[in-house]
């Protein structure tokens, strides 16, 4: 059985940052593995040690600046990543459709029999990619995944499922399957040293649209982010200064302006 594990690099601003164009400035951004994504990669690699997975592949869209965040995956236990990345994307956001087009284009290739991904990611949060990609590739799938006991030999993954409203659900879903994660799904690892050390000589296969015979116009993006800016914040808030005593005053004020003392 091959796992393919979806993985996403995840940008953070800090407290203080500036915006260049339509994008936070590279400057104040910190970067590392969506936390979702780290529990997708813990649940294939558990496979693998229990012997039910041959081989673990990680599939990630990003520049070459990403391997970091992969080699961080592939410490942790995957056999190899495949990395994808064209100028096309370079001009920025790429949405839901077009990484799906991009991910069903190594589907093909990889040819996996299950596929695992976080619920959503981080930065966009949209939670649609991994649903989005098994209906285009005709695989069942089930989102939200909370727990998890495979039967490879039934083909059949039996799965837990945390909805809204507290309404949780158990269910069977026939492999080849998409699962999208929840935290809590189990407790990933931190990489070993030795790990570490594995992942600088595990493959990282570096892949353009056209090694997976795609073109710009298949993941041209129908979104357009067309400004970015700090929504300015209205409040009559009052901050009240001074030492204890005039700090009490100015408080016992406000309340009776307020209706609030007596």
């Amino acid at each position: 059985m091959k796992v393919l594990v979806t993985v996403k690099e995840v940008a953070e601003a800090g407290d203080d940052f500036a915006i260049e164009g339509t994008d936070i400035a590279a400057s104040d951004l910190e970067y590392d593995l969506n936390e979702w994504d780290d529990y997708a990669i813990e649940a294939a690699v558990q496979l693998a040690e229990a012997g039910i997975a041959d081989e673990v592949v990680t599939v990630t869209i990003g520049p070459e600046r990403t391997e970091e965040t992969i080699r961080m995956a592939l410490a942790k236990g995957a056999d190899r990543a495949v990395r994808v990345w064209d100028d096309a994307f370079e001009d920025g956001f790429s949405d839901v459709a077009a990484k799906v087009s991009t991910f069903e284009a190594v589907v093909e290739d990889e040819d996996p029999d299950l596929i695992l991904g976080g619920v959503q990611a981080a930065d966009t949060g949209f939670g649609a990619t991994g649903v989005a990609l098994a209906e285009r590739i005709g695989f069942e799938h089930a989102a939200v995944v909370n727990a998890l006991d495979l039967d490879a030999d039934a083909g059949v993954a039996h799965v837990h499922r945390e909805l809204e409203g507290g309404v949780e659900e158990l269910t069977d879903v026939d492999l080849p399957a998409v699962l999208t994660v929840q935290t809590g799904l189990n407790e990933p690892r931190y990489a070993s040293l030795r790990g570490i050390r594995q992942a600088q000589r595990k493959e990282i296969a570096a892949t353009d649209l056209s090694d997976l015979g795609l073109s710009a116009d298949d993941v041209e993006s129908a979104l357009t982010i067309t400004s970015m800016y700090e929504p300015e914040s209205e409040s009559d808030a009052e901050l009240i200064e001074g030492d204890a005593g005039e700090a009490a005053t100015r408080l016992a004020e406000v309340l009776r302006e307020k209706g609030v003392g007596a």
